[in-house]
């Protein structure tokens, strides 16, 4: 069956809604969870589902993501296996670039269509889950549809803000919302008592089916269904529903959709809690990345709880709650942070560049003392000095860019490259 199955991951888009995480890569390529990039998600359950065939098409600040997938997602030599980049490229019949996530697939389906795959499988870069879609794929299969969308269930809630669907007894879905375009009344979505029964649903509360973005369809219908009118996959799925069999994949497992910073922010928090919804530790299913090759990291006299620290990190004398630190992240004496993602930096500094930096008044790389920090989100490679407060006091933030960072969603976010002088107060 895998050899049959050819993966597609979307990364075209300019990830509007996670900018400032996206200013200098594209979406996959936003680190998450300490040490890894979002695009190991969706390439990992997809190796681990024993599909061995994956595009990723890219678009906007892709250098980053390029590098990683070149690097790191390497079969061997004497196989079809591969993990490829579909960058958007002009072409005889097409100047335009990636015009929306149905819009990047019909631009490439030649290049997908000369794998010969008898199903495709569609999937988001900037989702989170654990999935296993052979189980998906034989649904696909036995339920004889054209496509496949992969459900899950949502209180009505959480349904306000996704696309959600209808679906009679045997889960072939009769009508589609967009999230963008409908109403707020989605009462009329609630699942049906037949579909009730299938996800197991005791509640008297109403309960919903959300699209979550993964789609698996038919090789001969995937080029009819791309002469709808559209550019997402949203735009042309009622125009599918319409005209062919369109079924739907109960998922109740674990999944988050991180395409906005305060999703982004809470799941990565969610991973200090002590049981984590999403399992990192299960050894039979690893989030595959680079292999960095650095140090443990080293803990001197320090206060850390509930909090996730990945290689390389040096922390002395500091106070770390709830917090999620990356790679090669100094921290130093009387520091204190509480809900704070430092996504670490590139390299380490010498002797001689720290002489440097103290001769120009520039902090190094990490965090310097007596620094407080509280809900932010601090990105890559930046020098942050001493005794700054950054979150801690309580006053109002409004939202916006300013000289040092962005405040958006509630978050200080402090980009990529960023430093922050000593004494600073956000």
């Amino acid at each position: 069956m895998s050899q049959k199955v050819l993966a597609v991951v979307l990364g075209a888009g300019k990830g509007t809604h996670l900018y400032p995480l996206t200013k200098e890569r594209s979406k996959p390529a936003i680190p998450f969870g300490g040490k890894y990039l979002l695009v190991d998600i969706p390439l990992s359950n997809c190796i681990h589902s024993g599909i061995r065939k994956m595009y990723v098409l890219t678009q906007f600040n892709s250098s980053s993501l390029n590098s990683h997938i070149s690097r790191n997602y390497i079969f061997d030599s004497f196989s079809s296996r591969f993990v490829g980049v579909l960058a958007a490229e002009q072409t005889p019949w097409s100047s335009d670039w990636y015009l929306g996530t149905a819009d990047a697939v019909r631009k490439n389906i030649d290049h997908l269509q000369d794998h010969d795959p008898s199903y495709y499988i569609i999937l988001s870069g900037d989702q989170l889950y654990q999935i296993n879609f052979r189980d998906m794929i034989r649904h696909h299969i036995s339920s004889n549809a054209d496509l496949t969308m992969a459900v899950k269930p949502v209180n009505l809630q959480q349904a306000r803000s996704l696309d959600i669907i209808k679906a009679s007894g045997s889960l072939k879905i009769t009508r589609f919302r967009n999230r963008s375009h409908a109403s707020t009344d989605i009462s009329s979505f609630a699942a049906s008592k037949a579909v009730q029964k299938q996800i197991r649903h005791t509640s008297d509360e109403p309960v919903f089916l959300a699209s979550m973005g993964l789609y698996i369809f038919s090789t001969d219908f995937l080029k009819h269904a791309l002469t709808c009118k559209g550019e997402e996959f949203q735009d042309i799925i009622p125009c599918m529903i319409r005209k062919n069999r369109v079924q739907g994949y109960i998922y109740e497992g674990y999944w988050e959709d991180l395409s906005t910073v305060r999703a982004f922010y809470e799941a990565n928090i969610k991973f200090t809690t002590i049981a984590p919804a999403f399992n990192f530790y299960d050894e039979s299913r690893p989030i595959f990345t680079q292999k960095y090759h650095l140090p443990p990291t080293k803990i001197n006299y320090s206060l850390v709880e509930q909090s996730l620290i990945a290689e390389g990190s040096i922390i002395t004398a500091a106070e770390i709650k709830h917090s999620v630190i990356g790679l090669r992240t100094l921290i130093e004496p009387e520091v204190m942070l509480d809900g704070v993602y430092f996504m670490g930096e590139h390299s380490y500094e010498s002797i001689s560049e720290k002489q440097k930096n103290a001769e120009q008044g520039l902090p190094n790389y990490g965090i310097g003392r007596g620094t407080m920090i509280r809900g932010a989100i601090i990105d890559e490679n930046v020098r942050i000095g001493e005794y700054c407060r950054i979150g801690v006091d309580d006053f109002h933030r409004e939202e916006g860019e300013y000289a040092s960072h962005y405040v958006k969603e509630g978050l200080i976010i402090i980009p990529k490259n960023s430093v922050i002088p000593s004494g600073t107060v956000i």
